[in-house]
């Protein structure tokens, strides 16, 4: 934990700024580069920065650690399951052509929904690495 003032002030103001920067990577992935994997480490960055100025407990109040690890299954599981449902309506694993009537539109919300998984998956797994490696050096 850094006990700096001016780097925690200044930290409360760029992390909001980094949050939304992944989320805008997140919901508009699928029309330029990046999508969930970009905004997952984005986001992920910004936890970790906030945990390495304020400290892991302060952090692990704000999102529990149990939550963390539920949104990792969850990703996995919106992931899995976008491509499950894609096979049982007789298509292949993710072919989105089967979602919808309209090829556009189930490509559009199924990339969606596997980069949500993705983006998921990815932010909380960087962060139970971080949370890993943060407690076992205070032992």
């Amino acid at each position: 934990m850094i006990k700096s003032p001016i780097l925690q002030a200044i930290a409360a103001l760029i992390i909001p700024f980094i949050v939304l920067f992944g989320l805008y990577v997140q919901f508009h992935g699928d029309f330029s580069p990046g999508g969930g994997f970009q905004a997952g480490i984005i986001i992920a960055s910004g936890v970790i920065f906030h945990a390495m100025l304020f400290g892991p407990a302060a952090t692990l109040k704000a999102i529990p650690y149990s939550l963390i690890r539920i949104l990792s299954g969850v990703g996995v599981l919106i992931y899995m399951g976008t491509g499950i449902i894609t096979m049982l309506q007789d298509g292949e694993f993710l072919s989105y052509n089967v979602l919808f009537t309209n090829n556009l539109t189930a490509q559009k919300i199924g990339i969606f929904i596997v980069e949500l998984g993705v983006g998921l998956t990815v932010c909380s797994s960087m962060l139970i690495i971080y949370c890993s490696f943060a407690v076992r050096s205070r032992k």
